[in-house]
């Protein structure tokens, strides 16, 4: 699958919307992927997640041991992923703001991981999985993902594969293009939903 091919699956889905959104990240953007209604649907997921699989295969990263995603966006990818590659899926959540392994996860000290995301944009997110997954001894090999929204600049402190990438615009919220600012923001994301 190429970029074009992914964002396809995006567009039949009536997942690529333009507005006026603010992103988890809090910068501001025309376009809002909105991953959830591909994730609705089981073949679509599939399709995006076994090419994903296929991509990292292709990347040569040698033995991994277990797939590790960012709660909430990242736990289907995650998991879909894992299972084409036949890989135990977890994920981390946030605890009192940090992330971390809960529910009985855990990982040996020296386990070889690979971070799967949904959509890159900062790369904050990402950053802070595997902050929380190299804190238990474990080696991140790599990131996966399904799109990267910052055409090649998230720097998410890994070596970053991605199925697409996108060069969408973002903004700060205090220079915001005039014709962004005149339409009203939605915040989409789920950054800020606590369990």
């Amino acid at each position: 699958m190429n970029t074009n091919d992914v964002l396809q699956v995006f567009r039949d889905a009536g997942a690529l919307l333009e507005g006026h959104f603010v992103l988890s990240s809090g910068r501001h953007s025309p376009f809002f992927l909105q991953k959830a209604f591909v994730f609705m649907d089981p073949d679509s997921t599939e399709t995006l997640c076994k090419a994903l699989a296929e991509k990292v295969a292709e990347a040569d990263l040698g033995p991994l041991d277990a797939i590790v995603s960012p709660a909430v966006g990242g736990i289907i990818p995650g998991y879909e992923t894992a299972r084409h590659m036949k890989l135990p899926a977890m994920y981390v959540e946030r605890d009192e703001g940090q992330f971390c392994l809960r529910r009985g996860f855990s990982l040996k000290s020296g386990a070889r991981v690979l971070i799967v995301e949904d959509i890159v944009t900062t790369g904050l997110s990402s950053r802070e999985c595997i902050e929380a997954v190299r804190a238990l001894g474990a080696d991140v090999v790599a990131e996966a993902c399904l799109i990267d929204r910052s055409g090649g600049k998230a720097d998410v402190g890994a070596p970053l594969i991605a199925l697409a990438q996108v060069d969408f615009p973002t903004y700060a919220a205090d220079d915001l293009p005039p014709e962004l600012a005149a339409l009203p923001p939605h915040k989409p994301g789920s950054r800020d939903l606590h369990a």
